[in-house]
């Protein structure tokens, strides 16, 4: 298993939250997203690694930007 993190400041609600756990869930190979409001970090466990700008464009799709910490 593999864990990345990042953050996406743009995040504020539980709308915010839902969007982007649902898109970045999508990702093949994603098996949990764990997104903290407060911090505004991602926690995405993947079984394999994954390319920031497939996580980029999940994150885009969902209407924030993902910043690489």
């Amino acid at each position: 298993m593999t864990t990345t993190v990042f953050s996406v400041p743009g995040m504020t609600c539980g709308h915010c939250k839902q969007a982007v756990t649902t898109e970045v869930g999508k990702i093949a190979g994603v098996s949990d997203v764990d997104v903290d409001l407060d911090s505004k970090k991602v926690t995405v466990t993947s079984s394999q690694p994954l390319s920031w700008s497939v996580l980029a464009s999940a994150v885009d799709e969902a209407g924030f930007e993902a910043i690489a910490n």
